[in-house]
């Protein structure tokens, strides 16, 4: 019994002691025995690493090029710069003494076309060489026809007012027949009078110029918006005869001097106008 109870002390014992945490010191190594073994390493000869490339100060000094084109024979020689686009290449050719213009240039090198958006840099291009210069023809401008000559007449003196800036109206145009296209013995073309506008003045300039410069006024409106109000029992009466005085005098008015008006008298139309 002695036996039994003492082994089982001791395997308690050993569990409890199993179970706490094992601290080591500072200066603790591990013993030989339980160490891992050292893989073996094999010795192989490695190459030297690449040296690093750096930025050549040349690779921006500036080449020269020549340029030939077959039709028709021509040759320039432009110096031009490796970070210069494809497209600057072009107008430095063209600002050469009788050099083409850009729109007409197409550049190939070794048989491949150059973008103009790239840099001279993105090909093969060294100081010296030549480029294939193609000249494209260019779209001929296309002729305007000339129209029939509209003119005013010549003894009819216009009676619409010069000067404020405002569109002018045109009365009447006359179309004259080109005298090249008559046969021989036909009767003589009689001048075609276009009326464009019948809504012209007859008043002569000044009359039209004080007539203008008293519908523009603002006080004339609010007179006139008194008056109808004295005449109609009715406010929206009133106002409906204002718009449609206002409506028949707008020709003559600028957008400016209607909102003058209204802001004046304080009648708002449709829209703000």
């Amino acid at each position: 019994m002695a036996d039994q109870a003492e082994q089982a002390f001791l395997r308690v014992y050993i569990n409890t002691l199993a179970t706490q945490p094992i601290t080591y010191k500072d200066d603790y190594q591990q013993p030989p025995q339980n160490s891992l073994k050292k893989v073996p390493v094999l010795q192989i000869s490695l190459p030297a690493p690449p040296r690093r490339k750096h930025a050549d100060a040349s690779s921006s000094a500036p080449i020269t090029l020549t340029f030939k084109s077959l039709k028709p024979p021509a040759a320039y020689t432009v110096q031009v710069s490796p970070t210069d686009t494809v497209a600057a290449v072009k107008a430095l050719l063209a600002a050469q003494p009788a050099g083409p213009p850009v729109p007409a240039q197409r550049l190939l090198h070794k048989g491949k076309a150059l973008a103009d958006a790239k840099l001279v840099k993105e090909y093969p291009i060294a100081d010296g060489d030549t480029v294939n210069l193609v000249l494209k023809p260019l779209p001929a401008a296309t002729p305007t026809s000339t129209p029939i000559a509209a003119t005013m007449p010549a003894d009819k003196p216009s009676s619409l007012p010069t000067g404020g800036g405002r569109h002018q109206r045109i009365p009447s145009v006359v179309l004259s027949p080109s005298p090249s296209g008559e046969a021989p013995g036909s009767p003589a073309a009689a001048d075609i009078t276009l009326t464009l506008d019948n809504a012209t003045s007859t008043l002569p300039a000044q009359e039209l110029s004080a007539y203008h410069a008293a519908v523009a006024a603002p006080e004339f409106w609010a007179r006139l918006l008194a008056f109808l109000r004295s005449e109609f029992t009715s406010d929206s009466d009133a106002q409906i005869a204002f718009e449609d005085f206002l409506r028949a005098s707008k020709g003559t008015l600028t957008a400016n001097e209607i909102a003058k008006i209204r802001d004046h008298v304080g009648v708002v139309g449709m829209a703000g106008t």
